[in-house]
């Protein structure tokens, strides 16, 4: 595995460790205002993050995983549970955001071993997780409107920034 490959599965698996903790915190704010709604939504789309960061683990050994996992994952709790507090809505909003930068994120990486050649299943294993985001991504773009509040695109927007961010960070930490 070339040092390209490296980074971007370190960053990969620190996008995966995150997801996991989004479903967390909203399972956790879903529980506290009984929403069976968002509980479900929290544990199938988190039973799938939990499969995606089990598949990069499989791949990326111990030794080139980010150093700053507790980061991610209070970040990425974070990124669930306060939108959650706000409804469904602004679940499903922050959802497709995630969603979309992560579409994107993936296809670089198959990009890159199209044109270089795909190594020991690795093109089928993400092609496998971005297809996954996809489905969450259209799920959760059905939920909402076309038009959203200037505060919930705000949030939206900020949110693709610091996925951003936290994949240069994680490339590199």
């Amino acid at each position: 595995m070339n040092n390209y490959l490296e980074r971007e599965l370190r960053s990969d698996h620190a996008g995966e460790t995150g997801a996991v903790f989004i479903y967390k915190g909203i399972a956790k704010v879903a529980k506290i205002i009984n929403d069976s709604e968002l509980s479900h939504l929290a544990n199938e789309h988190g039973a799938t993050e939990s499969e995606h960061l089990a598949l990069i683990e499989s791949v990326l050994p111990v030794n080139l995983r980010s150093r700053l996992l507790v980061l991610w994952c209070i970040a990425g709790w974070s990124i669930g549970a306060l939108p959650a507090l706000f409804g469904r809505k602004a679940v499903y909003a922050t959802i497709a955001a995630v969603e979309t930068f992560v579409e994107k994120h993936y296809q670089h990486q198959i990009d890159y071993l199209l044109k270089n050649g795909p190594q020991d299943g690795l093109l089928e294993l993400l092609t496998r997780c971005q297809a996954d985001e996809i489905v969450h991504q259209k799920e959760a773009r059905s939920k909402i409107s076309a038009e959203l509040p200037r505060m919930l695109r705000l949030w939206c927007a900020i949110v693709q920034w610091g996925s951003s961010s936290a994949v240069a960070v994680a490339r590199r930490i």
